[in-house]
């Protein structure tokens, strides 16, 4: 396997460049409301086609978060935000920024990168599912949302979809989890640190799991009918996105090589970890469409916006732009606000040309300052 590895890294060096990376450049209390901030703003490469945009901060929604992880947009333009080590969810308010718990999913366990960590709502904004870390496995469990019941008692008809994802103790428990333009779920998990889980077709380990949010059942259209298996060979998926046309895409933590965006298809396999990087195309891997070294991305959250995936970067601190032209790139991924918010876990579109970005310096990896963490209004381009 090691020499594999090694083949796989050398052609993933070679393969750089046909997608040279450009990097560039990258307020306090828990109960805040909106702060105006200035924005930053970091040009493309000049003389690239389709290379320059923009992302400008134009405000603060909240702060005072501790340990943020899974974000969800009510109807209204309300939020929800899961904390990951106290295992509770946070209301904030659209109008003013004000906090308030929702309340708290049951069995969580906070250990390493364990806890409470994805959230998504159905698309009518009544029931929230979330993805989580127990004693014994990782879940998804699906709660009623009562907006009109008192603080900390909005979750309400607790109910596991599914079971028995396996834990890591420490590092690689995935945790995304969002709905796909076809209705149905979808939950990335990690290998736990045991990357031959990945390839394993019966663990749910190191694997994109694709779940009827009814039943918790794998729909009938999945790669195996009787699995929950949507794609393999994974190290640790955290975000996932869809652009315009439907496709579905997600980042990848590397080992100490590369980290990977990846156009995800059903019943594909991406490597891991025979490969890391490009270079596995050849012995039936799916290759990812860009790649950066880990200390300049370490990409968690994942959006679509503006004809534009950003992806969030904790190692990195930094917000990625990859432009899109259909399925590839239309010129290199730039970079915006590098170091200048810290750790940088979630980002989710809100509609026309805006962003919310989390940061995440609190989550025990960071160096927190007065007001972290923080949710911030970003306008796009």
């Amino acid at each position: 396997m090691r020499s594999r590895r090694t083949r796989a890294r050398a052609a993933a060096l070679a393969g750089l460049t046909a997608l040279p990376l450009l990097v560039a450049g990258c307020t306090s209390d828990g109960s805040g409301g909106p702060e105006e901030t200035p924005g930053t703003e970091s040009p493309g490469s000049p003389g690239s086609p389709g290379a320059e945009g923009s992302a400008e901060v134009v405000g603060t929604v909240a702060r005072g978060l501790r340990a943020p992880w899974g974000i969800a947009e009510l109807p209204g333009g309300d939020l929800l935000v899961g904390l990951r080590d106290e295992g509770t969810i946070q209301h904030i308010a659209a109008d003013g920024g004000g906090i308030t718990e929702a309340g708290a999913v049951p069995g969580v366990v906070a250990s390493g990168e364990g806890g409470l960590l994805g959230l998504a709502l159905d698309p009518g904004g009544r029931h929230l599912y979330a993805y989580y870390t127990t004693a014994s496995d990782n879940r998804v469990s699906r709660f009623r949302y009562e907006p009109s019941a008192p603080a900390g008692e909005r979750l309400a008809d607790a109910e596991t979809l599914v079971s028995g994802i396996p834990r890591g103790e420490v590092i690689h428990n995935g945790g995304g989890l969002e709905f796909g333009p076809d209705g149905m779920l979808y939950a990335s998990t990690g290998d736990t640190g045991d990357g031959e889980l990945a390839q394993d077709e019966k663990s749910l380990a190191g694997k994109i799991l694709r779940i009827d949010p009814e039943t918790g059942e794998p729909p009938s259209d999945n790669p195996d009918p009787g699995s929950l298996v949507y794609s393999m060979g994974h190290r640790n998926v955290q975000g996932l996105a869809w652009d315009a046309e439907g496709r579905m895409w997600a980042t990848e933590f590397g080992d100490d090589s590369w980290d990977e965006l990846n156009l995800i298809t059903s019943g594909g396999n991406y490597g891991w970890p025979e490969f890391e990087g490009r270079g596995g195309e050849d012995d039936g891997f799916t290759d990812p469409v860009a790649q950066w070294p880990p200390a300049e991305a370490s990409p968690s959250g994942l959006a679509y916006s503006q004809g534009s995936l950003w992806l969030a970067s904790l190692r990195g601190e930094r917000l990625w732009r990859v432009p899109l032209d259909g399925a590839a790139p239309a010129a290199e991924p730039q970079a915006f606000f590098e170091g200048e918010h810290g750790r940088l876990r979630a980002v989710l579109p809100v509609g026309g040309d805006e962003l919310l970005l989390v940061t995440n310096e609190t989550d025990t990896r960071g160096t927190p300052s007065g007001g972290d963490d923080r949710i911030l209004r970003l306008r796009v381009s």
